[in-house]
């Protein structure tokens, strides 16, 4: 696998995703990934609050699914459920944001898919990926990694259940998310502070399962797992979770 990243100048304004990639994309090869930092796609959907205006606590609870208070935190941080992630403060972000607070983009999924549709005529590719990412926390672990909000492309899990494993054993559980490992890797190539590099092309890809379409709706089901069903349920399901004002809509 090889991740490069791809400097551009600061994205500020509200404007279509589509002109920085006409401006800083000048080649795209058959069986690659685009990863897009979801911050760029907010700020080019016009999801930018001035922070001199808002009450962050309000915008966070108004953008989250489910929320803890921060009372319940020692470090005073919403921890939420928004999409099918686990993060602090519904991925409302400061960093990078010029005193504005940045939610996270407005239908995540569409734009994977348009921007896939964009590689494809515009590059003449038949498989392309595109990945919309963003950087969360891990429990019980120092420091940020990446995860994919949206995929396009290529299929987000390598199934192993019911394959042997080197020594024969039937494999029972085991599901690869290969997309989140993608934006792992992008997200690190890109970096998080003042780099200037919100895009980065992923290729030499071949566990990648390609495909020339958008992901069916069953195929992003695939991807999430329910609370009650989690082999972490005993810990999410012990809190006392408040209902945000964000649907549980992942197109919002």
């Amino acid at each position: 696998m090889h991740v490069q990243a791809i400097r551009t100048d600061p994205i500020t304004e509200e404007q279509d995703l589509l002109s920085p990639l006409d401006r800083y994309l000048d080649a795209f090869e058959e069986r690659s990934v685009l990863a897009i930092t979801s911050k760029i796609v907010s700020i080019c959907q016009g999801r930018m609050v001035p922070a001199a205006d808002a009450d962050k606590e309000a915008l966070v609870e108004a953008e989250a699914e489910w929320f803890l208070p921060p009372s319940a935190s020692r470090y005073h941080v919403h921890l939420t459920i928004v999409d099918h992630v686990l993060i602090p403060e519904a991925g409302v972000d400061e960093s990078n944001a010029g005193g504005h607070y940045i939610l996270w983009p407005r239908d995540a999924q569409g734009v994977a898919n348009a921007v896939c549709a964009y590689l494809r005529e515009r590059f003449g590719r038949r498989h392309v990926g595109v990945i919309v990412t963003d950087s969360k926390t891990t429990p019980l672990r120092w420091g940020v990694t990446g995860v994919a909000l949206a995929h396009s492309g290529f299929l987000a899990l390598n199934d192993y259940i019911g394959q042997p494993d080197v020594f024969g054993r039937t494999l029972q559980m085991t599901k690869v998310a290969v997309a989140d490992a993608l934006a792992a890797a992008a997200v690190l190539v890109m970096g998080e502070g003042d780099e200037q590099t919100p895009l980065a092309t992923i290729g030499d890809l071949p566990f990648v399962t390609f495909q020339d379409r958008d992901p069916t709706e069953e195929e992003l089901r695939q991807r999430w797992i329910a609370v009650e069903d989690d082999l972490y349920a005993s810990l999410l399901t012990s809190v006392d979770w408040r209902k945000g004002a964000r649907d549980a809509d992942p197109r919002r």
